[in-house]
């Protein structure tokens, strides 16, 4: 049984292949169509490992690259769309292949605001606790 409501066939793209920022807005990985014309105008968006332009045509099967936050997204386009649709159809028309984020490897030091400086102590047991030992250097 299957609650999802079909896509909407003035949502589907009438020819094999469709602008990647109309694409990229549809699938709901860009929140407006000019934040992804302009993601592509500053090289955030590569089809199959070539720099896209915004009017660049994607078809099914294709790999969307997307560069968010310092990190790439990789997209596999499974279907086309030229209208923002609900989140459970446009899942339907992309494939997340992005791999996990790494993982921060150690603590991170906090301190309370409105603490102060850190003492020379409080300092070099930070530095200790970064992995930088303020007393090899010397």
């Amino acid at each position: 049984m299957n609650d999802q409501a079909p896509t909407p066939p003035s949502a589907l793209a009438a020819g094999d292949s469709v602008r990647v920022d109309t694409w990229l807005w549809a699938v709901r990985q860009m929140k407006s169509r000019s934040r992804a014309t302009s993601a592509a105008r500053a090289g955030h968006v590569k089809v199959n490992g070539v720099t896209a332009k915004a009017a660049q045509a994607v078809r099914v099967g294709d790999e969307v690259r997307l560069r968010v936050d310092g990190f790439d997204r990789i997209l596999r386009v499974t279907g086309l769309l030229v209208k923002r649709v609900g989140a459970p159809q446009a899942a339907q028309c992309v494939q997340d292949l992005t791999p996990e984020r790494p993982r921060l490897a150690g603590a991170v030091p906090v301190r309370d605001p409105g603490s102060g400086r850190p003492t020379k102590k409080q300092r070099r047991q930070l530095d200790r606790l970064r992995g930088w030992d303020s007393l090899a250097s010397s």
